[in-house]
Formats: structure tokens, C-alpha cells, sequence
């Protein structure tokens, strides 16, 4: 039997015991990190950290594209905690172990594929997209900051009595970091999608509404030469061109058109997280597979 067969089963159940242990691994560095702070502000980070731990068991536990945000969000967090309870003196090479498999496993592939397909339909089957490139690039880093110092930094600064700047953190960082969470959240809704009647692009960073390749009109699926129509968003990875023997129409997001751009195209790119798992998928749905 393939080893990525048991190792798909077993992915989800790792990621919950990584994330229920790490009260034990990284919260003991964290809980020295705040004694020099005030009682009320030890209240509200420990609140907060608690909540966030909760928040990632239950996202660990259900399999939801909204759970894989939550997931992806929230533990790049627990490694900057554990940096910056270094950084503050109180080290702990466990504790920073610990968080950066957390980070890397809640950034497989595996993981994301079962999340992603945890509301699917029986006869469906949904392959995650890689991030745009231009995004990896800084711009993600730089919305992950400001959607979670937008949640955090208001309260922390009313515990710590800077009532002024805590109020103004609170009324613009709070909404402010939901819209940069739901933008963050479209990136866990961009799939490459197997049903009945052919291959859906899910895409809304790409295009303006799912559209549907029926298998009849789908002539090759396969690694990708040039020419195509680039639908990737830059994406680093192995792209899979997508071959039809007729024109399709689609509405390319544009900033500022609520339409989009049409465009017609018998070619197109895509980059999957598991670009052998769609191949794969395709050969078993009998699609035409370079």
C-alpha cells in the first residue's frame, strides 16, 4: 500500500495532537513571558491566548475551508509568540520547535486538501491552489500582521490603561482586521474542482464565477507548456494546463469592474497544491491525461 495513503488518515489526527499539546510545549514560555506585566493585562493575554488555543482545537477538529483560515491564521501566531517570549529573555527551543512544526504542518498539502473537501459532495472532489506569488512575495505577511494585531492590540491596550489609543485601536482595528480575514479567506476557496459533468475553477482571486470544463470538450490535462492563458496568479509550483476543443468564455476579476474582463480561451493554467493527486484523479474519471 502507498505510504500516502495511510499518511492522508493519519494528517488530520497528527494536526489535532500537535495543537491539544501545545498548552504543555509553548504556553509554559508564554506564561513567563507576561509575569512583568500588570495583573489586568495578564488577565487579557491569557484570555486571548486561551480563546486562540480553542479556537485552533476546534478548527483542528472540523474539516471546513473556514477552519483551514482559521488554522493558517492562527498558527503563524503561535510561532511569533514563542519568538517573542525569546527575543524578551525566556527561550525555550522547544517551545519554537514545536510551533514551527504546528506552522508546518497546518501548511501541508494534506491538510489542506482534507479540509477543503470536508463539505464536498460525495461525487466531487476539490484540489486546493497555491497562493499567488505576488502575495507570497510580502503582501500576506504583511495582512496576516495587521488582521492580528487589528484583533489583539485594543484590548491589550485598555488592560494596560492607554484607554485613548485603546479605543482608537478597537474602532478601526477590529473591523479592519475582518476585512483583511475574509481576504485572507479566499485563499482557502480557491479549488480545482472534479464533478459529473467535467472540471470547475473555483477561483475567486481569478475569476468572477465558478466555471465549469465539461468533460466532452476537455481534450488534455496535463504539465503545462507555454502559451496558455495564465490563471495561476504567479503561483511558484508545477502548473497543469487545461485543454479544450472549443473556445470558453470567462470573467477575469478585474480591480474596479464588478463584471470582470471576459476573455475566450481553449487553454488554460492552474497550479495545484498536489499536482499529481489531480492528475491522478483525472485518470479515474477517465479525463484525458498528458
Amino acid at each position: 500500500m502507498p505510504l500516502s495513503v495511510p499518511l492522508d488518515r493519519a494528517a488530520p489526527w497528527l494536526l489535532r495532537a500537535l495543537w491539544v499539546v501545545l498548552p504543555f510545549t509553548v504556553g509554559p514560555v508564554l506564561g513567563d513571558a507576561l509575569d512583568a506585566a500588570s495583573r489586568p493585562v495578564q488577565v487579557v493575554a491569557a484570555t486571548g491566548l486561551w480563546a486562540a488555543w480553542g479556537a485552533g482545537a476546534v478548527a483542528s477538529a472540523v474539516a471546513l475551508p473556514l477552519a483551514l483560515t482559521a488554522l493558517r491564521v492562527l498558527a503563524p501566531a503561535v510561532v511569533a509568540c514563542a519568538v517573542a517570549a525569546a527575543l524578551g529573555g525566556h527561550a525555550s527551543p522547544l517551545a519554537i520547535g514545536w510551533a514551527a512544526v504546528v506552522l508546518g504542518w497546518a501548511y501541508s498539502p494534506l491538510i489542506g486538501a482534507r479540509w477543503v473537501n470536508g463539505p464536498a459532495y460525495p461525487n466531487e472532489r476539490r484540489f486546493l491552489l497555491r497562493a499567488p506569488g505576488t502575495l507570497l512575495c510580502g503582501p500576506l505577511a504583511v495582512v496576516w500582521a495587521a488582521a492580528v494585531a487589528g484583533v489583539a492590540a485594543g484590548p491589550l491596550l485598555l488592560a494596560a490603561r492607554v484607554w485613548v489609543g485603546g479605543v482608537i485601536a478597537c474602532v478601526i482595528g477590529l473591523p479592519l482586521a475582518a476585512v483583511l480575514l475574509r481576504g485572507v479567506h479566499d485563499l482557502s476557496r480557491r479549488w480545482l474542482v472534479f464533478v459529473p459533468a467535467g472540471i470547475v475553477l473555483h477561483d475567486p482571486l481569478t475569476v468572477v464565477d465558478p466555471v465549469l470544463f465539461r468533460r466532452q470538450t476537455v481534450t488534455r490535462l496535463g504539465p503545462a507548456p507555454a502559451g496558455a492563458l495564465d490563471l495561476t496568479q504567479k503561483a511558484p509550483g508545477l502548473a497543469l494546463e487545461i485543454t479544450l476543443d472549443d473556445e470558453t468564455e470567462l470573467a477575469l476579476v478585474r480591480p474596479g469592474r464588478r463584471l470582470g474582463e471576459s476573455v475566450k480561451a481553449t487553454r488554460m493554467l492552474v497550479t495545484p497544491t498536489r499536482p499529481g493527486a489531480v492528475l491522478d484523479e483525472a485518470r479515474r474519471r477517465r479525463l484525458p491525461v498528458d
